[in-house]
């Protein structure tokens, strides 16, 4: 069983520091809900490595948001609703929709600036919308953008302590309650953090997986130390692969954004031939894990690694003035996107589940909160609609400082238990260890599973347990048991669920089936696996 603690303290013999609320994360998630909480609260956000380093800043699609006159609610509700393949919650999404626009106002506010034509928001259309709702900035740099403007006005604010690298090791609990964290500085030293409310927003667990689009730091450290304190993660097993990353030599597995397909690029197998419409009847825009799949089956069917993305027959102008980014990136790379077909592979993207919240953002355990990736909201269900995240964050990291305003002050004095004496040495080749993890991942629980494979994964993800009997001092040994954590949760989930549904695809139960499984699963520590129906239609 992994040990409540990662590491042994005396907490007594602890530096301790007291601020209102602790923010631990730092993309969209963390930056807008410590802005909006410094409006009447202290605030420390603590980042492992810098501001500029979390997913939102490569997210290059845009925030979805209902703003034009042709889209309604009722539309975005819907769409979500579809992508979603019946695990959403109902209500989450509904507050999502509603609260969106309110969200992107906020963000404008704050200095962040929207492409713009005739003096309107171009909005562009993504996969499985129904309409335009996709505001972007520069074209294809939205997540940027975006990082750039809150980074700039938390930095400015001089109620928010920011702490770059640092390494934030576990939670501290006391009777159910979150009562701070215990916090590694650069040099090794420790010290406990002391909050009327902590706020994870630590991002997804790319990591988990050897192709991903997300950076070095998406470890999962905020579910796995959630988890370690007591807190329910939900829906472990959806995990989704972005079917279109770049796949060349020398190039990292870069973003093709979804809006080069709904721009009108099209998929071609290394033959050249076009396959989409032998999968889905939206063709190129049918939902992520069909595209990801189909794309998986025609490499597998002519024994190669990569698809080709073409969109050579669009005006080069359009191409460069819609995807600069994209355009440039590749260019680096000796690929014109307004002429060469450019070879692309699934890589993992997004973590739909994470720890269980309510509509405010609160986990079960009491001023623990988790906003954007790492939180299981409910909006996302088996699928997440593109360009859902970003608002997400924001409309979750709204209500949660409403919440944090109405806690009283932190009265618990906290006790840490020693559980187990740690004898062995500091682990030795972590890096080996974190390959080893991401190919069995790769292998076992990546776009398709099956009992027998994932009963293979678990049992050799298993073999890595003793790394919780060592000492750790080390950012990489906290990370690769982290990401070990989080590997065993999305195996074990993906073992339990027996049907194919949205981003989980079982070969030995390629069906959905909605009788037996349109519950989510939940992990818990020590209750182990428990499943949750879901209430409404």
């Amino acid at each position: 069983m992994i040990p409540r603690y990662l590491v042994d303290v005396e907490l007594d013999k602890l530096p301790v520091l007291d601020k209102d609320v602790i923010v631990i994360g730092a993309g969209i998630a963390g930056l807008f809900t410590a802005i909006r909480a410094s409006e009447k609260h202290s605030v420390l956000m603590i980042t492992k490595k810098s501001l500029l380093d979390s997913n939102t800043r490569y997210a290059q699609g845009g925030i979805a948001a209902v703003i034009s006159d042709e889209d309604s609610f009722e539309y975005h509700l819907q769409d979500t609703l579809i992508a979603g393949a019946g695990l959403c919650d109902r209500e989450a999404v509904d507050v999502l929709v509603h609260e969106g626009p309110k969200g992107v106002r906020s963000l404008i506010k704050m200095g962040t600036q929207f492409d713009q034509e005739n003096g309107e928001f171009a909005l562009t259309k993504e996969g499985a919308h129904s309409q335009r709702r996709i505001l972007h900035a520069n074209g294809d740099a939205t997540g940027f953008e975006i990082v750039r403007a809150l980074s700039e006005t938390a930095v400015a604010n001089p109620k928010i302590e920011v702490w770059d690298d640092h390494f934030v090791i576990d939670l501290v609990t006391q009777d159910g309650e979150c009562c701070g964290a215990i916090v590694q500085k650069q040099n090794g030293e420790r010290l406990f953090v002391r909050g009327k409310a902590t706020i994870l927003c630590s991002g997804g667990a790319g990591q988990l997986y050897r192709y991903t689009t997300n950076p070095e730091v998406a470890t999962g450290d905020g579910v796995a130390m959630a988890y370690r304190a007591g807190a329910f993660i939900r829906d472990s097993e959806f995990i989704q692969f972005h079917p279109t990353a770049l796949c060349y030599p020398g190039a990292p597995r870069f973003l093709i954004s979804e809006a080069v397909r709904g721009e009108g690029a099209i998929l071609r197998n290394i033959k050249g031939e076009r396959f989409m419409e032998r999968y889905h009847e939206q063709l190129e825009l049918a939902p992520r894990d069909i595209v990801a799949r189909a794309i998986v089956s025609e490499m597998e069917e002519t024994k190669s690694t990569f698809v080709y993305i073409d969109i050579t027959h669009e005006s080069p102008e359009m191409v460069k003035h819609r995807f600069p980014t994209i355009y440039e990136t590749c260019l680096r790379y000796g690929l014109d996107l307004t002429t060469d077909w450019i070879p692309v592979a699934p890589a993992m993207h997004y973590m739909m589940g994470g720890v269980r919240t309510d509509l405010n953002g609160e986990t079960n355990i009491k001023r623990l909160f988790a906003c954007g990736e790492v939180s299981s909201t409910g909006v996302h269900g088996a699928n997440r609609l593109a360009s859902n995240s970003l608002s997400e964050a924001i409309v979750f990291g709204r209500r949660i400082v409403k919440r944090i305003e109405e806690l009283p002050e932190l009265e618990a004095a906290p006790h840490i238990e020693i559980e187990l004496e740690r004898s062995s040495a500091p682990i030795q080749a972590v890096v080996e260890r974190r390959l080893k993890l991401q190919k069995v991942m790769v292998r076992y629980a990546g776009l398709k599973r099956s009992e027998a494979g994932l009963k293979k994964g678990l049992e050799e993800l298993k073999r890595q347990l003793p790394i919780f009997q060592s000492i750790l001092t080390e950012r990489e040994e906290y990370e690769f048991a982290n990401l070990l954590t989080c590997a065993m949760l999305t195996t074990e989930a993906a073992l339990q669920r027996e049907e194919s549904r949205g981003a989980h695809y079982r070969e030995d139960f390629p069906a959905r089936d909605d009788a037996n499984w349109r519950k989510h699963t939940v992990l818990h520590r020590t209750q182990g696996i428990t499943e949750e129906r879901i209430e409404d239609v």
